[in-house]
């Protein structure tokens, strides 16, 4: 049984710590256990129950109501929300819940569904994504086995893969992007998910892939000579320094101008050379697309 501390509650719940504890004074759906420390910590059922009832909470359910309720009652209100935006947010308590007990067999159904009803870039945009932003704290801080990380993200992987092999008879453009993420990166969804982007508007790529080192790039950008190099930093690790990265690309490819998008370009503070681009946000990366 994995056991999850209330901050990371309050990240996956959106629910604040405060008030968590104020309810596990008042009801009775949340007992955490105490470690030799007394640091509150919670189990798998503790996590789902409190995704359910802050989501029904959300939308107009009262506390003490929602505390009366069994788990059948509670499992059919929530199956009654009818908001666009509440439906996306029970779907991705369904995905957290079924990584939390490696139901991977469900995991991917509903991914299948998901993709058959909306198609693979809409289900990105509004579900996978997120999903993948709510638990990414949970990798940082260790707090979900690293079995449930690889599980998940090869199932992701497959679906994004899958969708740009179906990329076809679609006009191109006269542009070509190599995209490839840094040596020592290993989390390349996000930058799938940008190799399908572009691919499905009709700009050529060259994927590379994950960890791939600057130097070992140097002959292909000479052979190829992309109009733009591209990395989306979905996660890096603690030793990645990012000022020291767009300067040595700026050394080794001074002519080629690199886009970068990601959760990294948010927090950085670092003097940014002519020839890096950096994109904050989804919309900013799309009209980037579309001016090619």
């Amino acid at each position: 049984m994995h056991s999850f501390t209330i901050k990371d509650l309050e990240n996956l719940s959106g629910i604040k710590a405060h008030t968590i504890r104020i309810w596990e004074q008042r009801y009775s759906f949340l007992k955490p256990s105490r470690s030799d420390t007394n640091i509150r910590y919670y189990s798998n059922e503790e996590l789902k129950k409190l995704l359910n009832i802050a989501l029904l909470n959300k939308y107009g359910y009262k506390i003490s109501h929602i505390d009366k309720m069994n788990e059948a009652e509670l499992q059919e209100k929530l199956l009654t929300l009818t908001q666009t935006q509440a439906q996306q947010e029970r779907l991705l308590n369904d995905l957290i819940q079924y990584m939390v007990d490696f139901d991977m067999e469900k995991f991917e159904i509903l991914l299948d569904s998901c993709i058959l009803a909306k198609g693979i870039e809409r289900t990105v945009n509004q579900i996978i994504f997120p999903f993948l932003e709510k638990i990414g704290i949970l990798w940082l801080t260790n707090h979900i086995n690293p079995v449930q990380e690889h599980l998940v993200t090869n199932i992701i992987r497959q679906k994004l893969i899958l969708g740009i092999e179906q990329i076809n008879g679609v006009l191109q453009k006269d542009k070509t992007i190599l995209l490839f993420l840094p040596e020592g990166e290993y989390h390349e969804l996000g930058l799938l998910f940008m190799n399908f982007l572009l691919k499905s508007r009709g700009v050529k790529t060259v994927y590379l892939g994950a960890s791939v080192p600057l130097a070992d790039m140097v002959h292909l950008v000479k052979q190829k000579k992309p109009d733009y190099l591209y990395a989306h930093l979905t996660s890096v690790g603690h030793k990645f320094n990012f000022e020291k990265f767009i300067n040595q690309a700026t050394v080794k490819f001074p002519s080629t101008s690199l886009v970068i998008s990601g959760q990294i370009v948010h927090s950085s503070t670092a003097k940014i050379p002519s020839t890096i681009i950096l994109k904050k946000s989804f919309a900013e990366v799309m009209e980037f697309i579309y001016s090619l």
